[in-house]
């Protein structure tokens, strides 16, 4: 028989779970082991994400999984309880895992050895990964690995995932230990062990959901989501038969919990002091640059210092590119316009498809600029230190530290920061968070400032050339998203989701130099999914905007409009004869938007909007931008580039937007209706990926609607007031 468990005979690859707490580096071991052969999905039945890689041994591939963080096996969220449910086999198509890799931060074995313990005692194979042996010896900590092999009953591995070192060994190690499985016997408990076996045989016949582990665990944590889940299978009995099997255990001076943990800790510490040597050599610089980053003052205004920096490298660094990327896609529109005949195809080409995708494309360097930061502040571990100082702030707003995590990630994308707040326990703190992400200045938000900003905001220098008011204005709007955010959060936890603020507890990873090869395939990967949205939804609407645009073509205006050219060239010659024909175009190319299927929609709903300061024309582009905000560029890019009223030859959509202008002649983008415009993408929720997992996350579209239609009010709002008094003092 195949000396793997008999749990695998009906899969054709055994199963690994990768497990560890956070920021010890497991997802690096996980990327090393694996490499690029993984994929993302859900798990069966719930919005939790899970990863699976395939690692390839010697004697075959195995399925690698890895599980969220998680510092206990007390499942409080809902990543732990599917990372539980994984270790338990009740994944449907995972099954019992063959073994457990186990990830710990070998600079903090104390803290990881606490999982430690609870998963040796599930009695399945088990191998641990000393993590960040580096940082460890940096801290003047040694470790005897032949030591803790003895004590945990297990492999142990020291490795250095960040620089792949001792990735192979720890392939061999995870080999020998499918082939020659040995499950490690460990109860430290045995008291509770035996009391929540003779509970689970007594409820067996009342739910298959029923095991000892979950009743051990409500034993002890007298509370949580197992808990919750028993009641749920054996009804409100069970919780009077665990209290009753509390008061026998006869822990009377101190809750299980307490005790479960001095057990735990006792022999922890029995085991460090064989295994673990410690110098006298302190974290010195790393313990005054904390001192620096988390005072109240000093650490705010460095916050706020490198939060500017990061807004003003988006504008200066990026010109240069965007320049070079407007004119390539310039100049291949003018080379796809020589190639075809006029007509509806070259149309498509240059005004649907270049002008529509291009216009977006053309923010790529801001975005990856953006996203260079962000990455570098979380690999450094500065991104840890910015949540412990943004505690007080939003504790002030009834949520914790803990919610800054999943509203920071927003910046990026509010998709993977919805889904970030699994991690919080408290279903009313994880809501508010979840309706408060969305504020947050997203990367497809971007292009929409960078290109009002630099048409509509002047290109000063203030404070001796250090600062651009450019610049200040897109950090204003980043605060402004920001405001809005914990403004929801602190709105929700006074009315409909009050609750006492929740206890927030973090470790802060050690400071670290971030790996070039890590930092660039991370950016590579966001520059993937940027340009995959540009060449899917935003070609897709461009597209269909272009074809709004352009049809009904009536052949009635073209007619007229040769009428007037051939009646001009009889009469002018030279520049004059060129000046007349580029306004009988213009007049044309207006004509043909007014009368199509667009121009249509634009002027039915200009009433609405008109109050905002925005023509038939902008109405169009924002109602189009719905789906997904960052295609107003392209719905506007498309417009201008088939309906402009300005010089033809001017393809820079920024100047195609100073010129616009209203039929008697006023211009339509003044500075209150940009600015105006700017707040209306601040606030409004133009993002249907974002609706939809706003509704997966609380699973009730109520939560989803209210979000759209709450954060679309304010939009309008704000940009009503800001173009109505703007226009008052002008």
């Amino acid at each position: 028989m195949d000396p793997l468990s008999s749990n695998r005979a009906e899969r054709n690859r055994a199963t690994i779970a990768v497990v560890g707490n956070p920021n010890v580096g497991k997802s690096t071991v996980f990327n090393a082991l694996t490499g690029l052969r993984q994929k993302i999905a859900n798990y069966p039945g719930v919005t939790v994400e899970r990863r699976l890689g395939i690692l390839s041994l010697d004697h075959g591939e195995v399925h690698l999984v890895d599980l969220p963080g998680m510092y206990s096996l007390s499942a409080q969220s809902p990543d732990e309880v599917v990372a539980l449910d994984v270790l338990l086999g009740r994944i449907p198509d995972l099954g019992t895992p063959d073994a457990v890799l186990i990830v710990t931060d070998a600079s903090n074995l104390r803290r990881n050895l606490f999982l430690v313990s609870q998963i040796l005692e599930l009695g399945l194979p088990v191998l641990v990964a000393l993590n960040m042996m580096d940082v460890a010896r940096s801290r003047g900590i040694a470790l005897n690995v032949n030591t803790l092999e003895h004590e945990l009953q297990c492999a142990v591995m020291p490795v250095v995932a960040s620089r792949s070192e001792g990735i192979e060994a720890l392939r061999s190690a995870l080999e020998r230990t499918l082939h020659h499985p040995r499950a490690p016997r460990l109860a430290l408990m045995p008291a509770i062990k035996e009391a929540a076996g003779k509970l689970a045989d007594e409820f067996c016949p009342l739910g298959r959901a029923i095991v000892p582990h979950d009743i051990e665990r409500a034993l002890i944590d007298e509370g949580g989501l197992v808990l919750e889940r028993l009641r749920a299978a054996a009804g409100a009995e069970v919780v009077e038969r665990l209290s009753e099997a509390r008061a026998g255990l006869g822990f009377a001076t101190e809750s299980l919990a307490a005790a479960d943990a001095r057990c735990r800790y006792e022999w922890i510490n029995r085991i460090l002091v064989q295994a673990e040597t410690r110098s006298d050599r302190l974290r010195g610089w790393s313990d005054r640059i904390d001192r620096l980053v988390s005072h109240p003052l000093l650490g705010t205004a460095l916050f706020l210092g490198v939060m500017a920096l990061v807004f003003q490298a988006v504008f200066s660094w990026a010109t240069p590119m965007v320049d070079g990327i407007d004119a390539l896609m310039r100049h291949l529109g003018e080379f796809v316009s020589r190639q075809l005949p006029e007509g509806a195809l070259a149309s498509l080409i240059v005004d649907g498809m270049i002008a529509g995708v291009g216009s977006v494309v053309v923010f790529l360097p801001q975005i990856l600029i953006l996203s260079v930061f962000i990455i570098l502040l979380e690999d450094t571990g500065y991104m840890a230190r910015a949540a412990f100082l943004m505690d007080r702030l939003m504790r002030s707003c009834g949520l914790s530290g803990q919610s800054f995590i999943p509203m920071l990630s927003s910046f990026a994308c509010a998709v993977p920061g919805i889904m970030a707040t699994r991690v919080i326990a408290d279903p009313r703190d994880r809501f508010a968070t979840i309706l408060a992400a969305p504020f947050m200045t997203c990367s497809a938000r971007l292009p929409v400032y960078t290109l009002l900003i630099s048409a509509f905001v002047p290109d000063k220098s203030l404070a001796y050339g250090l600062l651009s008011l450019q610049g200040l204005v897109l950090l204003g709007l980043y605060l402004i998203g920001i405001l809005g955010g914990v403004g929801t959060a602190l709105l929700l936890k006074r009315t409909v989701l009050r609750g006492p603020a929740p206890a927030f507890l973090m470790e802060l990873p050690p400071y670290r130099w971030p790996r070039p090869r890590s930092v660039v395939l991370r950016l590579v990967e966001r520059m993937r999914v940027f340009l995959v949205r540009a060449g899917g939804i935003i070609f897709t609407v461009a597209v269909i905007v272009w074809a709004l645009a352009y049809f009904p073509h009536p052949s009635i205006i073209h007619q007229d409009h040769e009428r007037q050219r051939l009646e001009a060239a009889a009469k002018l010659d030279g520049d004059a004869l060129t000046k007349q024909r580029r306004e009988i175009d213009n007049h044309e190319a207006a004509a043909f938007l007014e009368q199509s299927a667009l121009g249509r929609i634009g002027k039915t709903v200009e009433p609405l909007f008109s109050p905002l300061g925005w023509d038939w024309k902008v109405a169009a582009a924002v109602i189009a931008s719905f789906p997904a905000r960052e295609v107003v560029i392209a719905v506007l890019g498309t417009i201008y580039a088939v309906g402009s009223d300005v010089d033809p030859a001017d393809n820079s959509l920024s100047n195609r937007l100073r010129n616009a202008s209203w039929p008697d002649g006023r211009k339509v983008f003044s500075f209150s209706m940009a600015l105006g415009l700017m707040l209306f993408y601040a606030f409004c929720l133009q993002c249907a990926a974002t609706v939809a997992i706003i509704r997966r996350e609380t699973n009730s579209w109520r939560w989803a609607g209210f979000a759209w239609v709450y954060m679309t009010t304010i939009g309008y709002l704000s940009a009503f007031m800001c173009f109505q008094f703007g226009t008052s003092v002008a």
